[in-house]
């Protein structure tokens, strides 16, 4: 079978599919993921097919607004978000992958739920499709319908409707990522047909550090993810953890300069980037901005998480962590050093907490692989 996959360029949005789209070619079918040129030696080291396609976040921002350098997200406005993910990038997708469906003629095609462009570029192809989500369920009212003005528009244009039932998934049957416990309740009770994927983190590949393996004391990963990561936030976070009885190890990410954060404590370690998924199951607690593809690995890998959100998914995010019992949050002006230190150190000894990691890592596991998935794809092409 060819099956088409498709998400926003953009780490977030694309790793949470590789999985699936590696299981898929590992099963035997023809696979081809259309994303940005930044994931191709990423995709094709694994013998998937990559067609460059779309914009990233940052060329989207550019490209309505100009000037995305140094945005940070506290800065990005909601009817901006709007209008990025109900029509720019949408309209950008449907276009690039039309002629990739034409030319591959795919069976079925895997649109991330963040990358609607895709699945109607496959409903304008009468190609099936079915929705990839990667966290918790997104919903577009939740910005008071901006987003689906916008998307219904893109449609009309492209001579296709939005259906009235979960018209940001299409319609398509959703393959969800987020383990029900930590779902939000209410899109669990009115989604009519929901396919349960395991959450398997992906990274490229990496070396750890020696200290992280051998783990002789609490190992500390702070992160603040790869798109609004900022300099001032980090080196609070930094000066915060420094005073456990911790190593910690952060990664920087694209979007911030090492050498901003200035003189580092002997205890902690700071790089650009880190093999993330290799690194969870060796950590004591996660200190992180809450994105999806973080708060899930972390799920997976049992360990507390201290949340410093940011922006967009981030505070929902927060919020089911701390609903669940598996750690804590800190929120604009509570976001200091002291503070930090204080909760982090309450994290790594709260049982209840760790107790709460392991139960969720177990009902992660239990989750219907990757592997599982693939064999049942063509039930829905």
């Amino acid at each position: 079978m060819r099956i088409l996959f498709s998400s926003l360029g953009a780490h977030g949005h694309t790793y949470p599919l590789i999985p699936l789209a590696i299981a898929a070619r590992e099963a035997g079918h023809d696979v081809t993921f259309v994303t940005g040129v930044a994931f191709a030696g990423a995709l094709t080291r694994h013998g998937v097919d990559h067609v460059a396609g779309g914009l990233d976040l940052r060329e989207a921002f550019e490209s309505a607004f100009g000037g995305a350098e140094g945005v940070q997200a506290q800065e990005v406005r909601p009817e901006q978000i709007a209008f990025l993910f109900g029509d720019v990038l949408p309209r950008r997708f449907a276009a690039d992958v039309a002629p990739v469906i034409a030319d591959r003629k795919p069976d079925l095609v895997v649109h991330e739920v963040g990358n609607p462009g895709a699945g109607l570029a496959a409903r304008v192809a009468d190609v099936p499709a079915v929705c990839h989500s990667f966290g918790r369920a997104w919903q577009a009212e939740e910005l008071g319908g901006v987003v689906l003005d916008h998307l219904s528009a893109v449609a009309a244009d492209l001579g296709v409707d939005l259906p009235g039932e979960a018209p940001m998934t299409l319609g398509n049957p959703y393959l969800d990522i987020c383990p029900p416990s930590v779902q939000d309740p209410v899109f669990l009770a009115t989604a009519t047909d929901r396919i349960e994927l395991r959450p398997v983190p992906f990274a490229e590949p990496g070396e750890l550090p020696a200290w992280v393996l051998e783990h002789r004391e609490p190992v500390v990963y702070l992160t603040l993810g790869t798109a609004f990561g900022e300099a001032g936030v980090l080196r609070t976070a930094v000066a915060g953890l420094a005073r456990l009885d911790a190593r910690v190890l952060v990664a920087a990410g694209p979007t911030v300069d090492i050498a901003a954060l200035g003189d580092l404590p002997a205890n902690v370690d700071v790089r650009a980037w880190v093999p993330q998924a290799d690194l969870l199951p060796h950590v004591d607690l996660v200190v992180h901005h809450g994105g999806s593809g973080t708060t899930l690995g972390t799920f997976g890998a049992g360990v507390p998480q201290l949340l410093l959100p940011q922006g967009a998914d981030q505070f929902d995010n927060a919020d089911a962590v701390v609903t669940a019992g598996l750690g804590d949050r800190l929120i604009g002006a509570d976001v200091t050093a002291e503070a930090i230190t204080a909760t982090a150190r309450r994290l790594l000894a709260d049982e209840a907490v760790r107790d709460a990691a392991k139960a969720i890592a177990a009902e992660v596991a239990a989750m219907p692989s990757p592997h599982d998935v693939a064999r049942r794809l063509p039930h829905y092409a």
